[in-house]
């Protein structure tokens, strides 16, 4: 190679040269721009690039000051925070409603709520038998007695 090819090459090179070594250009932002016109057209890195340059001219910061501070009543904040009955308000609505359970249905809600072991079980309740009544009355049966023994039997004698 001659010396004259190599001196044409470097001149035409020289542009991309001067760039590598000069470091990264910022660019500066003019007044109507926006920061997606400030991006490169690189599909990578966008959004990471929007952030940069939306924080190189600071966010918008909140600015509280004792103006707009709102006095809040320390009494006012204390009745918010307490319980409120709502007792009477419940009676009220279980009281007025129209539909009503059936009996059968309440007691297997009971039931199947009642704990499972056997201490947590009411007491289940006592059937009494049923005394059964004679056909007969105690007239029908003397007469029957003076009928087939001749004499009224008196208790068992």
């Amino acid at each position: 190679m001659s010396a004259s090819m190599v001196r044409r090459g470097l001149e035409l090179l020289s542009g991309d040269i001067k760039d590598v070594h000069s470091g990264p250009k910022h660019k500066k932002r003019k007044a109507g721009a926006s920061a997606r016109d400030l991006i490169s057209s690189n599909r990578q890195g966008v959004s990471k690039q929007l952030r940069r340059l939306q924080g190189q001219h600071g966010a918008a910061k909140s600015k509280t000051t004792v103006k707009d501070k709102h006095v809040k009543s320390a009494i006012d904040e204390y009745r918010k925070k307490q319980a409120k009955s709502h007792l009477s308000a419940n009676l009220q609505y279980f009281l007025g409603s129209s539909c009503s359970t059936k009996q059968s249905a309440t007691q297997k809600i009971v039931n199947q709520n009642s704990g499972r072991q056997s201490r947590h079980w009411p007491d289940r309740p006592v059937v009494k038998p049923k005394q059964e009544k004679s056909i007969f009355s105690e007239e029908e049966f003397q007469q029957f007695q003076k009928e087939y023994f001749g004499k009224i039997v008196e208790g068992g004698n």
